[in-house]
């Protein structure tokens, strides 16, 4: 057993206001925990691992080449692999979402990644 205590996690917070939370995982899957203010967008992006992104509070507008929805409250989306996509918090309070990631990754997606 390897317990994650969400105070002690390890944690990106890549601009003001938008912070993500290293959760239990493993190289098979992962998760992250994430806060995005009013406004605020991921950019357009794709990865290798598979995603599920799960809303907690507020909204979430999620976004392929293809396709638009709005995500509430325990509302959920599959990225598949390679699958180029981007989230946004399109409400008026802070959204909370929780991203599951598999096979798992660290944060060097976006620490180590070329804009």
């Amino acid at each position: 057993m390897r317990p994650v205590d969400f105070d002690d996690a390890e944690t990106y917070e890549p601009e003001d206001g938008w912070r993500r939370v290293s959760m239990a995982g493993s190289d098979q899957f992962s998760f992250e925990w994430f806060e995005k203010p009013p406004g605020h967008s991921s950019p357009m992006h794709d990865h290798e691992n598979e995603q599920v992104c799960l809303c907690l509070e507020g909204e979430l507008t999620v976004a392929t080449e293809d396709d638009k929805a709005t995500l509430e409250k325990f509302d959920s989306v599959l990225f598949e692999s390679g699958e180029p996509h981007r989230v946004e918090n399109t409400g008026d309070e802070l959204a909370v979402g929780l991203d599951v990631f598999a096979p798992g990754r660290s944060f060097d997606f976006w620490t180590e990644r070329d804009e």
